[in-house]
């Protein structure tokens, strides 16, 4: 049976057979008949594949791993786990961030600590200037969730005021090409900073300031799902946001 999910990225990537190809270093033919006889590659070229290709390996071959593998993916996708975000190390973020090469994505009510940081505000700005593509949710001031998320940390209104700051400290970043803003109405449980396959995620819990809460550091391995699962509901959250005028 053909593999019309290969065939699919390929087209999606206006790709040729050749360039695939080569990429995983197999003859032409190889990779044609992974494409028209379904034959499913050694890992290392499935690797290699889905990497050109800018997709999970799971995708393109979802019963090449079984559900032990998959576990096991998955658990390497874990780099670190921290009790609490003040935890983190500080230069963590400045060489999370410094690390992208395509794209950051924050997921936040407000992370004002990122705000708060010049230093931070600058290499975002000096990625954008790269052709970082920079997306930033924060959490609409004047929704619900915000107001509940402002009570639930016993900071009530002070919840909504670090958003409209952080609005104004983001505006000379708003100016830059690459750069897009969105307000979201999401109830959150967690806040999610990415850089490119790597992720910093801070979990939300009831009754704790975000900055005590744990945080996951995650970095994607062909076959895992956690950073996958991660990057869809990011996407989930933007696709239903509103631009900031």
């Amino acid at each position: 049976m053909a593999n019309e999910r290969l065939r699919t990225a390929l087209l999606q990537r206006s790709a040729s057979v050749e360039e695939l190809a080569d990429a995983c270093g197999v003859d032409p033919k190889t990779a044609e008949r992974w494409i028209t006889a379904g034959r499913v590659p050694y890992r290392k070229h499935r690797f290699a594949a889905a990497s050109f290709l800018q997709v999970d390996e799971v995708v393109l071959w979802p019963n090449a791993l079984n559900e032990s593998q998959l576990a096991e993916a998955s658990e390497s996708e874990i780099l670190s786990v921290y009790p609490h975000r003040w935890r983190v190390p500080r230069d963590a973020w400045g060489h999370l961030f410094g690390s992208a090469e395509s794209e950051i994505a924050i997921l936040v009510y407000s992370g004002f600590f990122l705000v708060d940081d010049p230093g931070l505000q600058q290499l975002l700005a000096e990625k954008a200037a790269a052709g970082v593509r920079i997306k930033i949710l924060l959490g609409d001031p004047d929704s619900d969730q915000v107001v509940l998320r402002g009570a639930d940390e016993g900071i009530n209104d002070g919840m909504a005021a670090k958003i409209r700051n952080a609005i104004v400290v983001y505006a000379p970043l708003r100016k830059l090409d690459g750069v897009e803003l969105r307000l979201h109405s999401t109830v959150l449980y967690n806040s999610i900073y990415r850089a490119d396959d790597e992720l910093l995620v801070n979990t939300h819990i009831y009754g704790v300031g975000a900055s005590n809460a744990p945080v996951l550091h995650l970095r994607r391995v062909s076959g895992g799902s956690l950073v996958s699962t991660y990057l869809d509901s990011f996407e989930r959250v933007w696709s239903h946001a509103r631009p900031l005028d």
